[in-house]
């Protein structure tokens, strides 16, 4: 087995967080290995393949683009932030799923990904500081829906505790509070369009569990789309149909000794029929219980 094939294996057995893992990862190669064939040929500035995968802030390019809301969230373009955003995904997502489904984590992190898109384009369309470059902001990665994801576990399990290099044990909920903190304190900088993303993510994250305790499900409509995908699935492997091959000696066997069976349980019945059930013999009245049982 290559190494293409491992890694298919791997994808096709491995649970909802690694192929979530898997995706951002191809995604992230198909487009850097395009680029660089793009700069090889002297296309560069023809390679825009980041305007069809990222989601815009300005309502109409929106509009146009209305799927970059789901492929936004699978988009990177730079090393170190694929990187950091897996390893969060990678190491609350496994917390996660001690206590919630696999559904459940897709859900949040589809939904939590749209949420952290809908407050970015909400700023950038409301606030007039952001006028100016209203028109040609973009956003893109996972870390919206990686924050859901992180505060979902959040506000499931506050105390629980992570070690934390050069620090040491510290619960989740203060990790929590130093993210919120961070991410306002940013929006005034150069990446104002992420942090506020990473806010809607988060937001999504916390009311996901508040609303499970309150019997609302805000993953309706991904686990509808996960029902409609299982049932209509076109990759699906369909079970085999069985069939079973008889010769023609079994099966006239078959009908013989059926036939036999038959007349037996007629003579029986007769006989009930004329003296009486108490006439029977023991083999008889076996024959026929056997026969009632089947």
């Amino acid at each position: 087995m290559n190494i293409f094939e491992e890694i298919a294996e791997s994808f096709k057995k491995g649970g909802m967080l690694v192929k979530l893992i898997y995706i951002n990862l191809a995604v992230f190669l198909v487009y850097n290995l395009l680029f660089v064939f793009f700069f090889l040929a002297g296309a560069k500035d023809s390679f825009n393949l980041t305007n069809y995968l990222a989601v815009p802030a300005h309502i109409p390019n929106f509009l146009a683009r209305p799927w970059t809301i789901l492929t936004y969230m699978f988009f990177h373009e730079g090393f170190l932030h694929i990187l950091f955003n897996l390893l969060w995904l990678y190491w609350l997502g496994q917390i996660f799923v001690r206590y919630k489904n696999e559904k459940e984590l897709l859900g949040v992190y589809i939904m939590g990904g749209i949420a952290g898109a809908a407050l970015y384009m909400l700023f950038y369309n409301v606030f007039p500081v952001f006028a100016e470059s209203l028109p040609i902001s973009y956003a893109l990665g996972a870390s919206a829906a990686v924050y859901a994801v992180v505060f979902a576990t959040v506000t499931y399990n506050p105390n629980f505790t992570l070690n934390l290099m050069f620090i040491g044990p510290v619960k989740l909920k203060y990790i929590a509070a130093f993210l919120i903190v961070l991410d306002v304190i940013s929006i005034a900088g150069n990446n104002a369009g992420g942090h506020i993303a990473h806010l809607g993510g988060a937001i999504f994250g916390y009311l996901f569990i508040v609303g499970q305790r309150s019997k609302v499900n805000l993953i309706l409509p991904v686990l509808w789309a996960i029902g409609i995908w299982e049932n209509y699935n076109p990759f699906r492997r369909k079970p085999k149909m069985k069939v079973d091959y008889r010769h023609t000696a079994d099966d006239m066997e078959y009908n013989r000794v059926k036939v036999e069976k038959q007349k037996e349980i007629d003579i029986i019945l007769d006989k009930i029929s004329h003296s009486g059930y108490d006439s029977l013999s023991a083999d008889e009245k076996k024959t026929l219980f056997n026969m009632k049982g089947k």
